[in-house]
């Protein structure tokens, strides 16, 4: 079974939440130290498997959003008689 790299981000996402609070709360620096490389370990297997994850899409720039789609604006200048989409 093949593993979501969204697993990765929540992991990666926690450590790095726990390093900010332990910080500020004064914890050791040893603590706080080695949690920051593991930290730093998890980020580059995250984008690891993010990048080389095997994800596939039919959509394009054309489709901009999703939840807001937008109509293609066509624009005519007054000589002209070709038009022009953006």
């Amino acid at each position: 079974m093949k593993t979501s790299p969204f697993l990765y981000i929540a992991i990666t996402t926690l450590i790095l939440i726990t390093i900010t609070v332990m910080s500020a709360m004064d914890f050791p620096f040893g603590w706080v130290f080695y949690l920051t490389v593991l930290g730093q370990v998890f980020l580059v297997v995250m984008v690891y498997k993010v990048l080389t994850d095997d994800y596939k899409t039919d959509k394009t720039f054309d489709h901009f959003y999703e939840d807001r789609p937008i109509e293609p604006l066509e624009l005519r200048a007054e000589n002209e008689t070709e038009k022009f989409r953006l």
